[in-house]
């Protein structure tokens, strides 16, 4: 076990086999433990959920009904069971660019962890338009000509990246240009600008850019799954 790379984590070596354990994985580690946990105190406050909400309760029945009605209004209300699977991703997604604020490096700053989720929604997206349209998915990449085929699935890729990359661009931006911050600026400024910055980056756009994630996620299911 090696810690002198701190860029890169901490060095395992098993013989010849070399592995890190890196700051986004560690980082991506964190952010799951506490939503499991936040799960897991949920599921065994539910079995003492009164008919009147009250304190925890309320906060709980305010955050589904919230994302219930989101899904709705965005995707339309055949689409309502995605509701629990888009509030996991926007709570991870917001999870990990906040973690920035408290010292870790956020995970949507590594291409590895934005592109899992893009190929999630990729993955998603196709398997919900085979289930409602069936044979009828497949022949609308043939359209409007069959030769259309190859533009038709540059465009499917395209979305995937677009996803990736908007996810990681604007999350490694920040973290880079922060970084920069503490070096540039002497200790007594080191707690007002990149402060500020941290407002800006990790708040602000931690969470717009979780929205816009989950927003255009909702937009390529829905579209896949039209009928029409």
């Amino acid at each position: 076990m090696d810690f002198t790379n701190k860029n890169l984590g901490v060095l395992f070596e098993f013989g010849e086999t070399k592995f890190y354990i890196t700051q986004s994985l560690l980082a991506t580690w964190i952010v799951m433990a506490i939503l499991i946990i936040f799960a897991i105190i949920v599921r065994i406050k539910l079995t003492k959920f009164k008919e009147v909400p009250t304190g925890f309760q309320n906060l709980v029945e305010c955050i589904v009904e919230t994302m219930d009605k989101f899904t709705i209004n965005t995707m339309g209300p055949e689409y309502r069971h995605f509701g629990g699977f888009f509030f996991g991703m926007f709570a991870f997604i917001i999870c990990a660019n906040y973690s920035g604020l408290v010292g870790l490096r956020p995970p949507t700053a590594d291409v590895a962890t934005t592109g899992a989720l893009a190929i999630t929604i990729f993955i998603v997206t196709h398997v919900t338009g085979i289930k409602r349209r069936k044979l009828g998915y497949v022949k609308s990449f043939f359209e409007p000509n069959p030769i259309f085929l190859p533009i038709n699935l540059i465009g499917e890729v395209s979305n995937v990246l677009s996803l990736c990359f908007r996810l990681f661009g604007n999350m490694l931006g920040g973290v880079i240009i922060l970084g920069l911050a503490y070096q540039m600026f002497p200790a007594v400024l080191k707690f007002v600008v990149p402060s500020a910055l941290h407002a800006y980056f990790d708040l602000f756009a931690g969470a717009l850019q979780a929205y816009i994630f989950t927003v255009l996620s909702m937009t390529f299911i829905m579209q896949k799954g039209s009928k029409n």
